[in-house]
């Protein structure tokens, strides 16, 4: 931890003064997101027992006083982190939670996985980085435009290339190291993610609801991983803690992180022929992308 003494207001800098007491997510808000509410008692994992206040018509109730204090715990840990400028990744592939954490992850210039985990992305980073360094190449072809120099054939097949390359790795074009620490919604869903950051000692925060098990979680946020205010909640707090660690400059880096989600094509005939393709390549499956890499 940091000391407060290291943390001293300085106004030219733009870095917000430190408040020990600070206090990061409120019972009202937790409240009006639904954080408290958890799975069928069915789906309960029982080392999450010591975070359920009481059952509800076959539903448990998280204790969201122990949930304020295990957010504090773990918005204290990534508050030091962004402060020391580690790399945050965050992870979330569930329907509810991609488009939430992709805006929020670019809002604070943080990478971010929002769709299927690949396996081997932190145990097999090399060669993942091989496929983002394709992801590149693909990009600076339509840039300049020297992928007219291919047959039209051709040229719809790297769009659908370049399609999935943006979609599965876009949000770590950038990560050019493995993260200092992940921030996963629903952990439970992303298992393999949290396996692979165990095995490299990298630190694991997670939203977790309670079918969760949180033995394999360094830091846990006890709460509803399903609802869209719950996730959000959590999710636009973080990404406002790192904000003010880095100066409350977020507006560049969201708008550059941008630039890189957009696949800009000449507008040629042939061209929106092979932003159509690219388009109807949505459903392709996720293999491709690591072109056999995959260790899953």
């Amino acid at each position: 931890m940091i000391g407060i003494t290291a943390r001293r207001t300085d106004i030219h800098l733009n870095i917000p003064p430190w408040r020990n007491n600070v206090s990061y997510l409120g019972m009202k808000q937790l409240l009006e997101a639904g954080v408290h509410f958890g799975h069928e008692t069915k789906r309960c994992n029982p080392k999450m027992k010591r975070y359920i206040f009481a059952e509800r018509n076959g539903i448990f109730i998280i204790d969201l006083q122990k949930t304020l204090v295990e957010s504090e715990k773990s918005f204290d840990f990534l508050r030091d982190l962004a402060g020391r400028n580690g790399t945050i990744l965050f992870v979330g592939a569930k329907k509810q939670a991609q488009e939430i954490l992709a805006a929020e992850a670019r809002r604070c210039g943080m990478p971010y996985i929002n769709e299927r985990w690949l396996g081997g992305l932190l145990t097999n980073f090399k060669t993942i980085r091989t496929r983002v360094e394709r992801l590149r190449e693909l990009e600076a072809m339509f840039d300049d435009e020297s992928v007219l120099r291919f047959t039209k054939k051709e040229q719809i097949d790297l769009g659908k290339e370049l399609h999935r390359l943006q979609r599965y790795l876009g949000g770590i074009r950038d990560l050019n190291r493995l993260p200092d620490a992940l921030f996963i919604i629903d952990p439970a869903k992303e298992a393999i993610a949290v396996k692979e950051a165990n095995k490299l000692g990298i630190p694991v925060v997670a939203l977790a609801d309670t079918d969760s098990d949180p033995d394999v979680l360094d830091f846990i946020i006890p709460g509803n991983d399903d609802a869209i205010r719950s996730i959000q909640l959590v999710t636009a707090r973080l990404a406002d803690v790192i904000i003010e660690m880095r100066g409350g400059e977020d507006t560049a880096v969201a708008a550059a992180s941008q630039d890189h989600e957009t696949l800009r094509m000449p507008m040629s005939a042939s061209e929106r022929a092979i932003q159509e393709a690219a388009a109807a390549a949505e459903g392709d499956s996720q293999d491709a992308v690591l072109d056999g890499s995959d260790d899953e």
